[in-house]
Parts: C-alpha cells; sequence; structure tokens
C-alpha cells in the first residue's frame, strides 16, 4: 500500500465514523500526518494485518478498529518469553513483538474498555491486552472481549495462543 492510497483509506473511514472522533476534523488530522512520516508507515502495516486503523477520542490516536480482532495478528502468543519456552506447536510470533514490529502499542485493558465505549467489537473472537507486571510475573496474560453486551477481561497462561484471539494497538500521531 502506498502512501496516498492509505491517506484516502483512512479519510474515508474517518468520514464515515465520526462518532469515533467528534470535534475532529479531517485537515487537522492530515497535518498532523503529513507531518510525521513514519506514522504513515506504522497505519500501512496496521492496515495491512486487517487491524482498520482509525482516530478514537480527540487525542489523535489511531487504534485498530476492525469489527472483529485484526486477522493478520492472530493466533500469538502473549510474548517473546512466552514464545521461547514452548517446546510444541509454537505460533508463528507473539503479540508483543509483532506489535513492536508494526510500531504500536498494544492498548491496556482500560484503553480496550474505552474503545467498546464507541462501538461493539471482538463479539466472535478476543484481544490480548498489555498486561501488568504483576500478573505477567506469575506467568498470567489477559485478554479481552465482548459477550452478552458486556466487556469481559479474562487471563490465560502467556504461552496460549488460539486461532480467534490477537491483539488490538494504537499510534499517536
Amino acid at each position: 500500500m502506498e502512501k496516498e492510497t492509505i491517506r484516502e483509506t483512512l479519510r474515508v473511514r474517518f468520514e464515515e465514523n465520526k462518532h469515533r472522533h467528534e470535534g475532529l476534523n479531517w485537515e487537522d488530522v492530515l497535518e498532523r500526518l503529513d507531518a510525521n512520516p513514519n506514522a504513515i508507515k506504522v497505519l500501512i502495516a496496521m492496515e495491512a494485518t486487517g487491524g482498520e486503523p482509525d482516530i478514537v477520542g480527540t487525542t489523535f490516536t489511531f487504534v485498530d478498529c476492525s469489527k472483529e480482532t485484526p486477522s493478520g495478528r492472530r493466533s500469538v502468543c502473549y510474548d517473546r518469553e512466552a514464545w521461547e519456552k514452548r517446546k510444541k506447536n509454537k505460533p508463528e510470533t507473539d503479540a508483543m513483538t509483532l506489535a513492536t514490529e508494526i510500531g504500536i502499542e498494544m492498548l491496556t485493558e482500560a484503553e480496550y474498555r474505552d474503545l467498546q465505549t464507541y462501538e461493539e467489537f471482538d463479539l466472535k473472537t478476543s484481544s490480548w491486552v498489555k498486561t501488568p507486571a504483576n500478573i505477567r510475573s506469575k506467568g498470567g496474560a489477559i485478554f479481552c472481549d465482548r459477550r452478552y453486551d458486556t466487556v469481559f477481561t479474562y487471563h490465560n497462561g502467556v504461552d496460549s495462543y488460539y486461532s480467534a484471539r490477537g491483539f488490538r494497538g494504537k499510534v499517536t500521531i
């Protein structure tokens, strides 16, 4: 995907989903994008992995707004340490490493819950979220989804992975 293509994709998504960023206008977003060439590369990678990034809120932060967890970021365990410890059936990669490669930050539980106030996401999938150190140090990680009109937070071992679990990320421009 090229710079002009991603800009047009983002513009259309921005205009079609004004409820996600009330009070912002596309010209201000475009000005910030033009001032930050690295952001374009990150947004291209977010789009290429199925994230459908869009501005959420008024802080010029692009967040993955695909209805389900991004398709190109599923079937990953939580982090590299967990991936390295797996002896059998290793996934291709892990969520934290892939987030770094793309150039995004994984959403925290609070950010995930905030995203869910704009629309309903992850009705059939789930998303790893940034796990607090005290949980991670004990071998666990947390993930969220939405079922029964409620956002749930769960836990799993960091080395687990499922075809319907990925992660959502963000980048501020």
